[in-house]
């Protein structure tokens, strides 16, 4: 099969690539959409020493596996998971002991014309969710953690730290979350990608004009770089909240955590999420995607799909594989 590799420092598209094996109860879906994340961005620069097939966000259809699930569009969770350790046993299974990531850890990702999946990481589609808003579905999930991690208090003044495609998500779902009391702002460096926001009727904010004060109760950062958690590190007030969404590679300047340790500051930690709010939510379009496409590329063209992925100009970068 074709397919999106990641090795020996670089990325190269392999039009003979073995098809994935199943195994167990394992589903083999054939993919027909996928979207370049910033986690494919930083595993190119080392992040987590993987090898093989990159991608994890993505919809596609079933091709083998149970009867009831035969021909669905389905997207599914990246954590594949053993079941049986500690932590799957406490219902932490996003924590197993044993866990592979698909195109992140041990396990090959979904830039490719086939993957497999273990049956329960697979969901089915409803037909109001299209392919195009499917493929956020892994992105939401993710925005939808943060409020179960960091539930948000009357009057809590809230910002998200970054304007791409997870701050913009983001930004929606604490706008549900939040009471009429809350305060609720995007701070970024686009002005383009701020709009998103003025037109949903919430305030955007230019990195260039923010007055930085630790003055905020809960702040997230979703920049995806070590700057961007600087930035978040000096707006948040004592004994907030600031929760990290960010995962980048080590290496570059050095993050000064002084004023976590000097204010009192709970850092979250916050990863994967709910599938199921996210599913609904697109379903009930309680959270728009429209807009957030900005590029397209098909499989075989898929390294200048990441290259154009890591311009700043783009939100989300989308391969068309099927």
């Amino acid at each position: 099969m074709q397919a999106l590799v990641f090795r020996g420092g670089r990325v190269q598209v392999v039009n003979d690539y073995p098809d994935p094996q199943q195994k167990g109860d394992d589903v083999l879906i054939k993919v027909r959409r996928a979207g370049i994340c910033a986690t494919d961005l930083e595993i190119m620069r080392g992040y987590m020493d993987f090898t093989g097939v990159l991608g994890h966000e993505f919809v596609g259809e079933v091709l083998k596996g149970p009867k009831e699930l035969m021909g669905k569009r389905v997207v599914g969770e990246i954590n594949c998971v053993c079941g049986r350790c500690d932590m799957c046993q406490s219902g932490l299974s996003s924590h197993c002991r044993q866990r592979q990531v698909i195109g992140i850890a041990g396990h090959d990702g979904v830039f490719a014309e086939k993957v497999v999946l273990p049956r329960r990481n697979v969901h089915v589609l409803p037909d109001a969710v299209d392919d195009d808003r499917a493929v956020f579905v892994e992105l939401l999930a993710a925005a939808y953690q943060i409020i179960k991690q960091a539930p948000i208090e009357p009057r809590a003044k809230v910002i998200v730290v970054g304007d791409g495609r997870l701050g913009l998500l983001t930004l929606q779902v604490l706008a549900q979350a939040a009471a009429p009391t809350n305060k609720v702002v995007l701070l970024g460096k686009h002005a383009d990608k701020l709009m998103f926001a003025e037109k949903r009727g919430i305030q955007g904010i230019l990195l260039e004009e923010m007055l930085l004060k630790p003055e905020w109760d809960i702040v997230i950062d979703c920049t995806g770089c070590a700057a961007g958690f600087t930035t978040a590190c000096k707006l948040v007030r004592p004994r907030g909240r600031l929760v990290l969404k960010s995962t980048f590679a080590a290496g570059g300047d050095a993050v000064d955590l002084s004023p976590l340790v000097v204010n009192e500051v709970t850092v979250i930690g916050s990863r994967c999420g709910p599938f199921i709010d996210a599913i609904n939510a697109l379903a009930a379009e309680k959270v728009v995607t429209n807009g957030l496409i900005t590029s397209r590329f098909k499989l075989a063209d898929g390294a200048a799909a990441l290259e154009k992925a890591a311009q700043s100009d783009q939100i989300k970068v989308v391969l068309d594989i099927a």
